[in-house]
């Protein structure tokens, strides 16, 4: 299968979605450069999403448009308390009194107000994380066309997806930066780096398989396709460029290219890969009093906008993949031609 006539791309290269640093400005770069460029779904509300996917379908460029599929847990009092009373030191340190913390939704599940607004436009791809929606609400994607892929961080996972009924399955690796997409088990030891993940993937799934995590460079993407991609996602590389919305604080961490990362569920309560910071220092980087995924957001999130304040990074997410050798500080497009030259090596 040719995958750029899928993409009604130049490159079967895909910019990753990644909430909070970036919006349909750089996804619009990114296509306009031959790729696919992608919008982030999961920090939108209804109205928002739609005034960006108004943005992206007047450009008349093929894009990706995704969606979270996780089941958000019931809030309890008991679970916030728990990592309330973790966070104490922190609330006194800045003045911050717990009981005065708005309730927060934190990232958003894909449901029906999202299926409606998506009714409006035809997206090239959606894609998911988290695995799927209903049974009922990915008909409804299907049925607009679009070419439908989400996130497998196993075998297991794989078959789970193209059983129900994807038509390319992403597989991110244990290099990937943001959320891992796992959601048939949490161990991140049944879970592999993105070549060992493309080796596992490549003899069992019949579908267009695209590799994510850890390629920042022409000969990783050289090497994902010899080893059987139909296409590559690539997003930590893009952090750094001009049309992201990445803060001034995360762009000074993310130029350290050996800074270590680890996967942490501090900030959301979802593993998700990151750069140290002193949060993650001083209660390690996964912590068992932070509820599940995303109820954790909602009591770090005051230490978060104080710290931010001071333009410190205490409390900040600073997600990242491992590898940030690409990182630059250039428009989106130059990013593009860089990785692009893996498809020709």
């Amino acid at each position: 299968m040719n995958f750029t006539s899928v993409l009604d791309t130049n490159y079967p290269l895909i910019q990753a979605p990644m909430a909070g640093v970036q919006d349909s400005s750089l996804a619009i770069a990114v296509s306009r450069a031959g790729a696919l460029g992608s919008l982030p779904a999961a920090m939108l509300d209804a109205a928002s999403l739609r005034r960006e996917l108004q943005v992206l379908q007047s450009s008349g460029l093929s894009y990706n448009v995704n969606f979270f599929c996780h089941q958000a847990p019931m809030h309890t009092i008991e679970a916030e308390s728990k990592w309330q009373a973790v966070l104490q030191p922190y609330y006194q340190e800045f003045n911050i009194h717990a009981s005065r913390i708005p309730a927060s939704a934190g990232r958003r599940p894909f449901d029906d107000e999202m299926a409606e607004v998506l009714q409006e436009f035809s997206p090239t791809v959606v894609s998911f994380h988290f695995g799927l929606p209903s049974k009922r609400l990915l008909s409804r994607v299907k049925a607009r066309g679009s070419f439908v892929m989400s996130s497998a961080t196993t075998l297991d996972e794989a078959h789970w997806l193209v059983a129900h009924g994807v038509d390319g399955v992403i597989a991110q690796g244990l290099e990937a930066g943001g959320h891992r997409g796992h959601f048939l088990s949490r161990d991140v030891a049944q879970q592999a780096n993105t070549f060992d993940l493309l080796k596992q993937f490549k003899p069992h799934i019949h579908v267009p398989i695209i590799a994510a995590g850890g390629i920042a460079d022409a000969q990783g993407v050289h090497t994902a396709m010899s080893m059987g991609a139909a296409a590559v996602q690539a997003g930590t590389v893009f952090l750094l460029c001009h049309e992201a919305k990445t803060s001034a604080l995360h762009r000074a961490r993310l130029c350290d290219v050996h800074a270590p990362t680890a996967l942490t569920n501090l900030f959301t309560g979802g593993l998700a890969r990151g750069m140290f910071n002193r949060v993650m220092q001083e209660l390690g980087p996964q912590n068992p009093a932070a509820p599940a995924f995303p109820m954790a957001t909602q009591s770090i999130a005051p230490l978060r906008s104080k710290a931010e304040m001071n333009q410190r990074d205490d409390f900040t997410p600073l997600w990242s993949g491992m590898n940030r050798s690409g990182c630059a500080q250039c428009p989106a497009a130059d990013i593009v031609n860089k990785l692009a030259l893996g498809f020709t090596s």
